[in-house]
């Protein structure tokens, strides 16, 4: 399952701590409230609706995130689309926590690891983090140097604004950040 990543932290973000020697991103957005919800987010999250719905073109070797799935993510039009390959290498369908990890490929912009999960509180509100760890792997991400964390943060913030209007249901009403 681990075996051709670009790095060797397999399973960091949900394991922790993050290694030394990435950029870390920790994004968190409120998406609803209740256990529909959260089931409605865990659904868009494993099986990569969020991601398309957010205007990313996916590629995935199951119809859902389970470790060992090959997922290339492409981001861009024509001859500017870029190509990402990863692996899921964790998910979890808990009752509280539902949502996956991919790590990278060799031919991936950077090397490191991404996790999206939906999580339920205890005050009954439902979450949506991203947890990464990255550095470049191109020529490309390496001169776009310290660009490339900012378009990560946005492109983080942007799934969680798309999952939460998948996520709500009919008449239900979400909390906006």
């Amino acid at each position: 399952m681990t075996a051709g990543l670009s790095y060797p932290e397999h399973g960091a973000t949900q394991h922790g701590p993050l290694p030394a020697g990435y950029h870390h991103l920790r994004v968190e957005v409120p998406v609803g409230h209740g256990r529909a919800v959260l089931e409605r987010a865990g659904e868009a999250i494993t099986t990569f609706r969020m991601h398309r719905a957010a205007g990313v073109r996916v590629r995935a070797g199951a119809a859902s995130a389970e470790p060992g799935v090959p997922v290339e993510v492409g981001l861009g039009v024509g001859p500017l689309r870029v190509t990402a390959p990863c692996r899921v290498v964790w998910s979890t369908y808990d009752s509280d926590r539902i949502g996956f990890a991919y790590g990278t490929l060799a031919g991936h912009p950077e090397r490191g690891e991404e996790s999206f999960l939906a999580e339920l509180r205890a005050d009954g509100s439902v979450w949506f983090a991203v947890t990464a760890f990255s550095r470049p792997a191109r020529w490309y991400t390496r001169l776009a140097g310290p660009v490339v964390p900012v378009l990560q943060r946005a492109y983080a913030r942007h799934c969680g604004r798309t999952l939460r209007r998948l996520a709500a249901g009919p008449g239900t009403s979400t909390p906006c950040s």
